[in-house]
């Protein structure tokens, strides 16, 4: 079952990225922080890039699938599942086009951004509680042994057919950028610079 830890593991990279940026969000509007849009741009690229283009699909295609095949039951659950994958693209699409017309316009989009990075973030957290409360165990209660090989395999390949790296490089990679450019407490980059207009038009 190495797919389940990959899975949780995945969740709390995915926890912290969102972490890092509602509170990235919040510093600009309570203390007047410079926005960093670089370090925003590379913490929404990797939740795009990761979890909903490799680590949703793969969730979908072998471990719900699977598991609608053992445990007929747990279907309308898998139902919902599914359908918050898809509506978690569309919330990607807004905080993407939300972030662009902040960065294009300046502080007169901040709300709405905002308002993106908050949907967004609630969004997230409440559905990887929902997989790992209602799905993990009826994974590990109902899927065979051959099952498992099959989750593991996929999981365990992570990776890029753009790129060709080997599985979760590119990933890695990415997290440690997103580490280094935010400052304490999220990362080991330096103190951003505050400006009293942050928030203003």
């Amino acid at each position: 079952m190495k797919a389940i830890q990959i899975i949780r593991d995945e969740h709390r990279t995915l926890a912290a990225v969102l972490h890092g940026l509602a509170y990235l969000t919040r510093d600009i509007r309570e203390r007047g922080a410079t926005p960093d849009f670089e370090l925003f741009a590379a913490m929404i690229y990797y939740i795009d890039a990761f979890p909903e283009r490799f680590h949703h699909p793969k969730e979908d295609r072998y471990l719900f699938a699977l598991l609608r095949q053992r445990c007929p039951a747990a279907a309308p659950t898998l139902d919902a599942l599914h359908a918050e994958h898809v509506e978690g693209a569309r919330h990607m699409r807004d905080l993407e086009q939300a972030l662009i017309r902040y960065r294009a316009v300046g502080a007169a989009e901040y709300a709405p951004f905002a308002a993106a990075v908050e949907a967004f973030t609630t969004f997230q957290y409440a559905h990887m509680r929902r997989e790992e409360r209602d799905v993990m165990p009826l994974a590990e209660a109902h899927l065979t042994v051959g099952d498992w090989e099959q989750i593991d395999e996929a999981f365990l390949g992570h990776t890029d057919p753009l790129l060709g790296e080997v599985p979760g490089t590119q990933w890695q990679r990415l997290f440690s950028r997103i580490v280094a450019l935010a400052p304490a407490p999220i990362g080991v980059g330096p103190e951003r610079a505050v400006d009293a207009r942050a928030t203003r038009p």
